[in-house]
């Protein structure tokens, strides 16, 4: 079990409000976007989440223990994949599980595989390309022994069909493991395609303005994204975007 409950979260930074009283939850094995205008405060909530400062009220509970300022409970993986350059791509997915005291070797060679990287265990960062490193930082991620796992814009520097490549592979890894997953995005298609569902904050200072719950079926094919439907959907929540700006 894997749920997250973020409860009445306000955030101020020199007096000014980031994040006002934010709730919502996010279900075990659930696949949650955050999507919402530049400065609206994601990165700094996922800061929250994950124990880096404090919120100045309200608290966050993943599977009913209380985590507010606790460092450790999440992964999480930054909009840079944030590898170690002098450590191999194997050792670089295996520092999470070595932090814990929980290192396997051979399970990190079987992610490799899967992932697409087998091969490349004794490459440096330098060695591989963008969507390469972003494999490799999502696998250590994946192997961290923490069940829950927060992705910040991770495919953002990428051109576009990387990036939808990316996403496949990631609905492909994720629907083998199915940890809980919360990820910033400002692409409304990733976002659809990517999630069970949809939260849209405000900003100035952020609020949760709206909830979508996505009804496309998984495993998610790229066929989906030129279909009436998903367009659809699309427009409604720009719609709702545009309003925020």
């Amino acid at each position: 079990m894997s749920q997250l409950i973020v409860e009445n979260i306000r955030k101020s930074f020199h007096k000014k409000t980031v994040l006002d009283d934010i709730s919502f939850t996010v279900e075990d094995g659930e696949f949650v976007s955050l999507l919402g205008p530049s400065g609206s405060g994601k990165s700094t909530l996922f800061h929250l989440i994950g124990g880096l400062y404090e919120p100045d009220s309200g608290d966050f509970y993943l599977d009913g223990k209380k985590i507010t300022g606790k460092r450790g409970s999440i992964s999480y993986t930054p909009q840079s994949p944030s590898l170690f350059p002098w450590r191999t791509v194997l050792k670089n997915i295996m520092l999470g599980s070595e932090l814990f005291g929980k290192p396997d070797e051979q399970e990190a060679r079987v992610m490799l595989e899967k992932a697409g990287l087998g091969g490349y265990e004794n490459a440096y960062p330098h060695q591989l390309s963008g969507g390469m490193r972003q494999r490799v930082a999502f696998v250590r991620s994946l192997l961290s022994p923490q069940s829950f796992i927060c992705l910040d814009e991770p495919f953002s520097a990428l051109d576009e069909l990387t990036r939808l490549e990316m996403q496949k592979w990631l609905l492909a890894i994720w629907g083998q493991n199915r940890r809980s997953v919360l990820f910033i995005t400002h692409s409304i298609e990733e976002a659809i395609f990517l999630s069970d569902r949809i939260i849209v904050l405000s900003s100035n200072p952020a609020t949760l303005k709206r909830e979508f719950k996505i009804p496309f079926p998984r495993p998610r094919e790229e066929d989906i994204l030129l279909t009436e439907e998903f367009l659809k959907w699309k427009k409604e929540i720009y719609q709702e975007l545009k309003v925020l700006q």
